[in-house]
Formats: C-alpha cells, structure tokens, sequence
C-alpha cells in the first residue's frame, strides 16, 4: 500500500502574461540610438554593423539610421553552418 495521501490536482496555474517577443522595428524604418529592434530568447538573430546585442538577446540600435536585414551563414560550435538573419542600422 501507499503512504501518502492522494493529491489533488490544479488547473488554474497557468496564467502567466506574454513575454512580447519578436520584430519591433522592420526593414526600411527610420530608427534612433538606443531603441530596440529585437525582443528574441536565445540568438536566433544576430546583431549586424550599427547594433548590439544586451544580456537578454535584445537586439538594440547602436546609432541613427535605417534597419536592414540579410541572410548569413553563421559557424556553430560544432563546425556546422547554420542560415542566421542579420540585422544591420545603415
């Protein structure tokens, strides 16, 4: 026989609001230093010339301009080549 007692379930635990992820700002838009172009979790974009890129993935302008992407092959740890997109501030 069992020694603990039957425990019961909940459902109403799942209540957590959206991490507002993705594209902020699209090809073409005029942005300025310091705004965010990017909300993303883990690298699935890369910070090209005119960005950088904050401890939590953010991809952020670096200067004035205008916010491009570009297809690039980017090297992995293991050896393999994966197609990345790149986000430029030109």
């Amino acid at each position: 026989m069992s020694h603990v007692k039957a425990g019961g379930t909940s459902k109403n635990i799942h209540n957590n609001a959206g991490a507002r992820l993705g594209v902020k700002r699209f090809g073409g838009q005029k942005v300025s230093a310091g705004e965010v172009l990017v909300r993303q979790t883990g690298s699935t974009k890369i910070a090209g010339p005119g960005t950088y890129l904050s401890r939590n993935y953010t991809i952020h302008a670096a200067k004035p301009g205008i916010v491009s992407f570009k297809k690039v092959k980017k090297g992995s740890f293991t050896g393999h080549t994966v197609p990345r997109t790149q986000v430029c501030v030109d």
